[in-house]
């Protein structure tokens, strides 16, 4: 893989940060000995399954659970009635019931709970459960749910949201418009969903894989009606996350059949359950409108997004913020106007997912930039070098760019990097589109180079106290490192040790585990936990360093400004003292625990406007595709990216954010999609939901990392896990247009989406 070593190469740095320090779970994990949530085992434990709704909509008439409770092995049937706290729960509002009791909202909607002795038999018992319904016409079309009669008690409009900046009655004299789609995608993490509860004397305990453990924690206490005292949750293996793991799925369900039986109770769902137990990407439609003037310099941009948010609210909210903010892409623009929306509708949950709500709108404005070049005659570089962001220019939310904003650099440094050879000239069917299937002649192969630029925010936004609490202790020179902070394989387990021994100088780091007996570190997503855990495990460090040189100074009647702390030694400037942190704490161990905030934002404003965000990540794209225009068959030949991220800390884990996120962009951009059919998922496996492989990816080439470092985040390191997926999504859709002349408006590209629409003649 090819790399900047200039900004790369630390390798010969001593322990700490900018060296590529293995993962603490990495051997255990390749071989085969870590513990997943899926692995979890208990004395005379139950295993529990659920019943879901077969209908998108309808009401429930009755509910029969004889039939399972006669299941010899059956240990208990749970329905609605038997919830014993609040019936609501919800990431952002408690709007969604633990159980279903009067109707449903969506296919897979929870009805009822089996504990049995054997998986088997408690799915056996859950498919004996006889449920009446009455079905109800479904409401599927985001565009109607506006003036749809109210679906939900809390209205089909989530949130509608206008931005307006500037002159939104200016006029450019060049003009560009389109309508762009982007379909319903998952996650797709490889451990489904999974855990276990035990009851405890007053209380449960919950193991479970999460992203948001102390949100978790408040909505299992208050739907089982317990104070939050008497429930504890821990961290167990996660297995992938991207979002998917943010909402509670079967948390509450095991914690009443624990409490209910006195038994620990296991839960893992299927892969086809899977896909109904969490949230997905907003499926969306957005409307764009770019002015220009004859130079190619954005006069003004108008959107209208509409985002579907399925049955019920999960973070939609945050989604369409992040959207409309976004709506324009790291570009200079004078006047914008922006509206979106965000609804329910009878349609699977969505939520978070990697890069929440810029995903969809990159998509968009990247098109749209790429049409202007056209009506221009420019190039598509260029254009978009005369109109990137810089610092101190204004975001369209009227937010001053404060930050480092190397938006060029990114883009100029992937424009240097050489293209790959030209298509084969020889019918190697490994090197066509279609592969081996020998379906492509390469006489009929087209090539098209795409490009793209996104960004993002990081960390949370429009007001909210964003914060993580972490705690540093030494004990005879071993320091324990506990936060709450959920590793879902963003490499938080080495970075909390790599900042560590960066700021104590200490070699041996434990991580104690994550669990909601420490305060909360908020979700792992926003591409948060590098600035706030790491913020705060960095805050906690220095003070345990500062309390020693305390300590040393107060000894030995010395002022703190003639004590200093160098490579794990406290010395004096005199050099008369010289102790190591492992002879300051053989006798007595020192803690500290912070609680870590960034810097304040604020809620947007009735026009859009405000401080609304932290700091802000820029990357961009290249693709290479190969086309077989007549079939509709797509080969990616080439991915490469450059990205900024403040200061790298960890090289090995940023390229492997960077291959992972572009992965994910590349299965959006030509094969992932649930499929949804009058409110039915029709694909629920991974038969028929396809997802990239090593076959169809080629190696991500690395054309630069650029590091800027970031005031007031740790060592100046931004978040570097949702970019990768931002802007690599339609890099490949551009090169596919280039190559096809087909103007391409909706993802997943489909084989129809070219063959039928007829190629543009060479």
């Amino acid at each position: 893989m090819a790399t900047d070593t200039r900004t790369v190469d630390r390798t010969t740095k001593a322990p700490g940060i900018g060296v590529s320090a293995s993962r603490p779970d990495g051997v255990p994990k390749v071989m085969g000995k870590f513990a997943f949530s899926s692995d979890l085992w208990d004395e005379d434990m139950l295993w529990g399954a659920t019943l879901r709704s077969p209908h998108a909509s309808a009401r429930i008439i009755g509910i029969d659970i004889s039939a399972a409770l006669a299941v010899p092995g059956v240990a208990a049937v749970l329905t609605a009635d038997d919830v014993p706290g609040s019936g609501l729960f919800g990431l952002d509002e408690p709007d969604q019931p633990v159980l279903a009791s009067d109707v449903v909202r969506y296919m897979g909607e929870p009805v009822a709970l089996v504990a049995a002795d054997h998986p088997d038999t408690a799915r056996r018992a859950a498919d004996l459960i006889v449920v009446t319904y009455e079905t109800m016409e479904p409401l599927v079309d985001a565009a109607l749910a506006p003036d749809a009669p109210p679906m939900h008690p809390d209205g089909n409009v989530v949130r509608h949201l206008v931005i307006r900046h500037g002159d939104i009655d200016a006029v450019g004299e060049v003009q560009v418009e389109g309508t762009y789609e982007v379909g319903m995608q998952d996650q797709a993490f490889l451990g489904p969903e999974s855990g276990l509860a035990r009851p405890v004397e007053g209380g449960v305990e919950l193991l479970v894989s999460t992203q948001f453990l102390h949100s978790d924690h408040q909505q299992v206490a208050a739907c089982l009606g317990l104070d939050p005292e008497r429930v504890h949750l821990v961290l167990s293996g996660v297995g992938g996350a991207f979002g998917g793991r943010e909402d509670v799925s079967l948390h509450i369900h095991l914690c009443m059949l624990a409490l209910h039986t006195g038994r620990p109770v296991k839960m893992v769902y299927s892969r086809s359950e899977s896909f109904f137990g969490h949230v997905h990407r907003h499926p969306a439609r957005m409307w764009y409108r770019h002015h220009a003037d004859r130079d190619g310099r954005l006069v003004k941009v108008e959107v209208k997004l509409l985002f579907d948010g399925g049955a019920y609210r999960s973070s939609s909210a945050a989604v369409i913020a992040n959207a409309a903010c976004f709506a324009a892409g790291p570009y200079r623009v004078p006047n914008a106007l922006v509206d979106g929306i965000v609804v329910r509708t009878n349609n699977p949950s969505c939520g978070a997912m990697r890069g929440f709500g810029a995903v969809q709108t990159c998509f968009a404005h990247e098109a749209q930039m790429d049409k202007l070049a056209d009506a221009l005659g420019l190039d598509p570089i260029e254009v978009r070098l005369r109109n990137v962001l810089r610092t101190g220019d204004t975001l369209i939310t009227g937010q001053v760019l404060t930050g480092a904003a190397p938006v060029e650099e990114v883009l100029t440094s992937l424009a240097a990097l050489p293209l790959p050879d030209a298509p084969p000239s020889i019918d190697d069917p490994r090197e066509l589109p279609g592969g081996t299937g020998r379906t492509t002649d390469h006489v009929d192969v087209r090539r098209g180079v795409g490009y793209a630029l996104g960004f993002k925010n990081l960390c949370f936004s429009e007001g909210f106290d964003d914060y993580s609490t972490a705690r540093v202790r030494v004990e005879a020179g071993v320091a324990t490192v506990t936060c709450a902070c959920a590793e879902v394989g963003q490499g938080f387990v080495t970075l909390a040790q790599q900042i560590t021994r960066e700021v104590l100088g200490v070699d041996e780091v434990v991580l104690a585990p994550a669990d909601t007996r420490i305060g909360s570190a908020g979700s792992t997503s926003a591409s948060r936990q590098t600035w706030m855990s790491g913020g705060a495990v960095q805050a906690a460090a220095r003070s345990v360093r500062d309390a020693l040189c305390a300590r040393v100074a107060e000894a030995n009647g010395l002022a703190l400004d003639e004590i200093g702390f160098v490579d794990g030694h406290v010395r004096s400037l005199d050099g008369r003292i010289d102790l190591s942190i492992t002879d300051l704490t053989s006798i007595d161990a020192v803690e500290e625990e912070v609680e870590f905030h960034h810097a304040p934002t604020m809620p947007l404003d009735e026009n859009g406007q405000g401080d609304a965000h932290l700091s802000f990540s820029f990357s961009a794209h290249r693709a290479v595709t190969d086309v077989d225009p007549e079939l509709g068959l797509i080969r990616l030949v080439e991915l490469a990216t450059s990205q900024e991220v403040g200061r790298i800390l960890n090289p090995l884990q940023l390229t492997g954010q960077l291959e992972g996120g572009a992965a994910q962009g590349v299965g959006l951009a030509l094969m992932e999609e649930i499929v949804v059919d009058d409110g039915l998922v029709r694909n629920p496996s991974f038969t028929d939901y396809l997802i990239p492989t090593m076959a169809d990816l080629p190696t991500l080439r690395i054309a630069a990392i650029i590091e800027e470092p970031e005031p007031g985040a740790p060592f100046g390191a931004k978040g570097v896990g949702e970019s990768p997926t931002i802007s690599s999504t339609p890099a490949v859709v551009a090169a596919v247009r280039a190559a096809t002349g087909i103007a391409i408006d909706r993802v997943p590209i489909r084989p129809e989406h070219i063959a039928l629409d007829g190629p543009v003649p060479r």
